[in-house]
């Protein structure tokens, strides 16, 4: 089965899994409808551009139903009920202040909800349980996090009449929980091919503020986690799900190898200098001609959702004399382009409503839009190169100050080298709206 099209969708196929496992209760039902509610009324549906939306946290859910036939664990009745209300409320922190859920804010969430507290009680369920097997999807599963989710795992266990003498039974929850973690994180990548998988990959990096040449190379080493020390479970659950779902995952971890080895390649060349950056001022001719434009929007379209300004326009923006155009080649000014700046009059851009640029109207201010890097060239210092060669240029054209986005520990390293200030600052995504004066 591919990845779903719609939330509606999503929910007919759970609660497809829901009758094959007895689960028809209406309480169960409620539950599920809840959190659609929930995370949409609080901006974390669909259109939510960070990983713990509601696609998350309901493709979890189905494949935690689908999977359970898996021979690591056997499941009984009661273990599905609780499987089910776990996936369900796992990353259940909608008033998150950054992407990823805070498990300790997902149990004081489910704790003191009132709705949720009378479905579980209606379903006979032991909230303890459930936050037990929460704090298993902890990740990483290591270091003081793993020490501190057990603390509280151990608290939940002494608080619960069902499992507060009974270690074999805490033994099979914890079972259940590390099921529950491992599902949690093959899900996303078995319901949807590679171009779905790397859309996830940004999603996360930029809800958790992270550089771009991050991106690959983390998503290799959770993979490769994954597989390694997490193989005997990975190996189960994978088993039991469809051809087509264990393909897109490893079409999805190989992709993922493929291009970190193209970066290594890349670095590598730029290491011994087989590989020269050149910031390029690119003349009106140039940006008329349709291969340049095709070009630039191809690179313009590996950036995250988000980044993407004036996406409707890029090609009549970029034939604009007032729009400030460079690109990143490599080796010479003729050489193949593999990113580009560009920015114009702040009086040109819809921005977030929530800015309030009191510049705005006055024409003194030039917006410089995200850096556009082909994957594999981050982190090589070719943006920086193209952004300071951006605000040259825009001291040629007289304007006073220039604004844009960066992630917000870049901008406070900018304050001291160029007086850059915070305008407006965004939570959960730390992708803040700053001005320098040029």
């Amino acid at each position: 089965m591919q990845q779903f099209a719609t939330t509606v969708s999503m929910r007919n196929e759970i609660l497809n899994q829901m009758v094959q496992n007895g689960l028809e209760d209406d309480c169960y039902v409620e539950m599920l409808d809840y959190t659609i509610d929930l995370f949409e009324s609080q901006g974390l549906g669909r259109d939510y551009y960070g990983y713990h939306n509601i696609n998350h946290e309901l493709e979890v859910t189905y494949v935690s139903l689908l999977a359970k036939d898996q021979k690591k664990i056997r499941f009984t009745n009661e273990d599905i009920k609780y499987l089910y209300v776990a996936a369900l409320f796992h990353d259940f922190d909608p008033q998150k202040s950054v992407d990823k859920p805070h498990e300790e804010s997902v149990i004081k969430f489910i704790s003191m909800d009132k709705k949720l507290d009378q479905l579980i009680k209606t379903a006979n369920i032991d909230l303890e349980i459930v936050k037990v097997l929460i704090l298993r999807t902890t990740y990483p599963w290591s270091g003081d996090m793993r020490k501190n989710a057990e603390i509280q795992i151990k608290q939940c266990f002494e608080n619960s009449d069902l499992t507060r003498n009974n270690a074999q039974y805490q033994q099979h929850v914890m079972e259940m929980g590390w099921y529950l973690s491992v599902v949690d994180r093959i899900s996303g990548y078995a319901l949807g091919d590679f171009s779905k998988a790397m859309m996830m990959a940004k999603m996360n990096a930029h809800a958790l503020a992270w550089r771009p040449s991050l991106i690959v190379r983390s998503a290799v080493a959770y993979f490769e986690e994954l597989l390694n020390k997490e193989t005997d479970m990975t190996k189960e659950v994978l088993k039991v799900l469809s051809k087509e779902m264990r393909k897109n995952f490893f079409d999805t971890v190989l992709s993922f190898m493929r291009i970190r080895q193209q970066e290594i390649s890349i670095q590598a060349n730029y290491a011994y200098e087989n590989l020269k950056l050149v910031p390029t001022i690119e003349s009106m001719t140039i940006r008329e001609d349709p291969n340049f434009i095709q070009t630039l929007h191809d690179i313009f379209m590996e950036l995250p959702t988000p980044l993407q300004f004036q996406k409707e326009k890029f090609e009549e923006s970029v034939k604009d004399s007032q729009v400030i155009i460079n690109t990143l080649r490599l080796n010479n000014k003729d050489g193949e382009i593999i990113g580009f700046s560009k920015g114009g009059p702040l009086e040109n851009y819809n921005l977030r409503e929530e800015i309030r640029d009191e510049n705005y109207g006055l024409r003194n201010t030039i917006f410089l839009e995200p850096i556009a890097l082909k994957m594999g060239y981050w982190g090589l210092k070719g943006g920086s190169e193209m952004r300071h060669m951006f605000i040259m240029q825009s001291h040629s054209m007289k304007y006073k100050y220039l604004t844009s986005f960066a992630l917000r520990d870049v901008i406070r390293a900018r304050i001291d080298k160029e007086q850059a200030e915070f305008v407006t600052m965004f939570d959960p995504e730390r992708w803040d709206y700053y001005r320098i004066k040029i």
